[in-house]
């Protein structure tokens, strides 16, 4: 994990350096109003995700006289590493998948489709829940808030680089400096354009960090490495043939993407192929080299 949240730190950092490069242009009074839009935005979504992406998936708390399985799983898993046990939540779907969700192990939930219910065995569903357990255990949703809390930033001084191109507020200003109006054009352009196509990029190799290393926290924490492995072997194919009707804000949070086609374009997908994960929790557990 170490290794994992390092790279998640390079890329935070590589978010920061293109916002700070769009906020030079427009100087420290908009770099700061960006900033103070998109932290209001993600501070409001990061204390009530956990609602919103559960209302939203239209999950339903379950006791565990209703799903006697799905609630001893997560209690087994919980108590392996001490942490506080989730809630638990089902949503009826046939599409087969899971997520978690919440600001912290004290302030969490995982919730299971009825299809994966329907067609995981209990080693399988361990692997899962492992997987989900260790987003949480290593609040993955506190990075995925502060690296869309930037990319919202860059979003929000691209938005204001149009308005003012559109109004010509930067062509007049770039001309009272003596600077070259097409270079200041062209400079807008890219701004509007390549900055929150490159933070977005960014953004999603973070989520697909996160999800490497929520394999590996499944793996060495919870020691389900081959299990999980298994179960993503099931669930690839099985996702695409029954995709989910989600909003594509949310994807990320699931074990695989719920969106038909989601790893057509891997730089934007938000999630790593189910082929090297594959690969890379059969390594972990010994069986190749």
């Amino acid at each position: 994990m170490a290794g994992i949240n390092i790279r998640t730190v390079l890329l935070l950092g590589v978010l920061s350096a293109i916002l700070i490069g769009v906020g030079s242009i427009f100087g420290v009074a908009g770099l700061i109003v960006g900033l103070a839009l998109a932290f209001l935005m993600n501070f409001v979504s990061y204390f009530f995700s956990d609602k919103l992406v559960l209302a939203m998936s239209h999950a339903h708390q379950v006791t565990p006289d209703e799903q006697p399985l799905l609630h001893s799983v997560v209690s087994e898993l919980s108590a392996k590493v001490g942490m506080p046990k989730p809630k638990v939540y089902v949503v009826n779907n046939d599409s087969p998948n899971a997520f978690a969700t919440g600001r912290n192990p004290k302030h969490a939930a995982v919730a299971a489709t009825t299809g994966i219910l329907r067609i995981m065995n209990r080693d399988q569903l361990s692997g899962v829940l492992a997987h989900e357990l260790s987003h949480v255990r290593h609040r993955d949703t506190l990075w995925m808030v502060m690296a869309a809390t930037v990319v919202g930033a860059i979003g929000y001084l691209a938005m204001i680089a149009q308005f003012g191109m559109l109004l010509g507020g930067f062509g007049g200003s770039g001309n009272r400096r003596g600077g070259n109006g097409t270079a200041g054009l062209i400079g807008l352009v890219a701004v509007m354009i390549l900055a929150p196509l490159a933070a977005t990029m960014v953004q999603m190799a973070m989520s697909r960090q996160r999800e490497y290393g929520a394999d590996e926290g499944g793996a060495k924490e919870f020691g389900k490495p081959l299990e999980l492995a298994s179960a993503l072997e099931t669930l690839d194919g099985a996702v695409r043939q029954k995709p989910m009707n989600v909003n594509p804000a949310t994807a990320h949070l699931f074990i695989v993407n719920p969106l038909k086609g989601g790893d057509v374009m891997s730089l934007f997908s938000t999630h790593p192929p189910i082929q090297e994960r594959v690969r890379r929790l059969r390594r972990m557990a010994g069986v190749i080299a």
